[in-house]
């Protein structure tokens, strides 16, 4: 059963466990997708092929907030909003490096994918292939005793594997990244979707949804990602009184 956020006729907001797949792949694998289509039909009993849009997207080892449309209208609107920026995708993220990583941090790369590897690097600007990556990080809180950082991430473009290596790049790679850092068997990645604002398709409301990020490597933050949490949470309800 997933865990869902919120749900009307138009909009479902649902938390994406590490090491589930969005969508589904080659491996064949079960995805966040095709279980929420399960939960909608078993729960309305609906008969015949159940839509579900699949709006945007978070790599298979990362958990957190995705959000589907249940109509095609919802689907465009939604899509738009992504393409113009106006729904915001932010993370938490345990850094290394966290004594010398920045206050706050503007990131601009240029990204290529290795298609024999799926590994995505640096690049120089505007390289054959290459999109352009844009991120900024702001740091919550650091760990002087193993040298990391809590990091709030938001995203200016969404690229495939964008803040992984974008962090990597820039000294600071991720805790328990496998693929671009120095990961740990059976630990997850310390990349969380936390927070995720839109207007609703079709209500045009202002909307903020937060997710508590799961895994060893966030436990030392606990207290400044709830303090976090709830301010994201309050200056929602500020601006829907």
């Amino acid at each position: 059963m997933p865990e869902i956020v919120y749900e009307d006729n138009h909009l479902l907001i649902a938390v994406k466990p590490p090491n589930v797949l969005t969508q589904s792949d080659i491996t064949g694998d079960d995805c966040l997708h095709e279980q929420l289509k399960r939960y909608i039909k078993e729960k309305y009993q609906k008969p015949g092929a159940v839509y579900i849009g699949l709006v945007h997207r978070l790599d298979r080892p990362v958990g957190g907030l995705i959000a589907f449309a249940r109509t095609s209208k919802a689907a465009s609107r939604l899509s738009e909003q992504l393409r113009a920026r106006t729904m915001k995708r932010e993370y938490l993220a345990v850094v290394s490096g966290g004594a010398s990583m920045p206050d706050d941090l503007s990131l601009q790369d240029w990204l290529a994918k290795d298609e024999q590897t799926g590994n995505v690097r640096i690049t120089q600007p505007q390289a054959n292939g290459s999109q352009e990556a844009l991120l900024t990080c702001h740091v919550l809180a650091r760990n002087t005793q193993d040298d990391t950082a809590l990091v709030h991430v938001m995203l200016q473009t969404g690229r495939k594997h964008q803040i992984r290596v974008q962090l990597t790049g820039c000294g600071h790679p991720i805790v328990y990244d496998m693929r671009y850092g120095k990961g740990e068997r059976g630990q997850s990645i310390a990349l969380w979707g936390s927070v995720l604002k839109l207007s609703h398709p079709t209500q045009k409301t202002s909307m903020t949804f937060t997710s508590q990020p799961k895994g060893k490597a966030f436990d030392a933050y606990a207290n400044q990602i709830n303090a976090f949490l709830l301010k994201q949470q309050e200056e929602c309800k500020s601006e829907n009184p």
